[in-house]
């Protein structure tokens, strides 16, 4: 499974940006795809998922309401829409894709920065 990352960049706060995801190889009908994110000091955490089939969706606290998660499974693509974003959401963002479940094998993409400026 190969994962293709787009989007991110700096944005002031306030402001929005869009990151996309598009995996390729042998995913399976059945997966999970979402966005981690690493800030500088602090350990990699979920930010959100769905889930291929049914569309169940995952978000941290700290982006609920403000980030939304969409998916394109025809396209094996998944969208990030990050809209009223803070500071704190300035970290490196890493698309990833679970065949069953986060805590089994996890294939990961190039993280992109999203940076948010006071």
């Amino acid at each position: 499974v190969q994962l293709q990352a787009s989007g991110g960049g700096l944005v002031q706060a306030g402001g929005s940006l869009r990151l996309s995801c598009a995996a390729s190889g042998r995913t399976g009908s059945s997966y999970r795809m979402g966005w981690f994110r690493q800030a500088p000091g602090k350990e990699r955490e979920r930010v959100a998922s769905i889930v291929s089939i049914g569309g169940t969706t995952y978000y941290a606290e700290s982006v609920k309401g403000r980030f939304t998660i969409s998916r394109d499974n025809a396209k094996n693509t998944v969208n990030l829409q990050m809209n009223s974003l803070k500071p704190e959401d300035t970290a490196v963002y890493y698309c990833a894709l679970a065949t069953t479940t986060w805590s089994a094998r996890v294939f990961w993409g190039q993280g992109t920065q999203v940076t948010v400026s006071s």
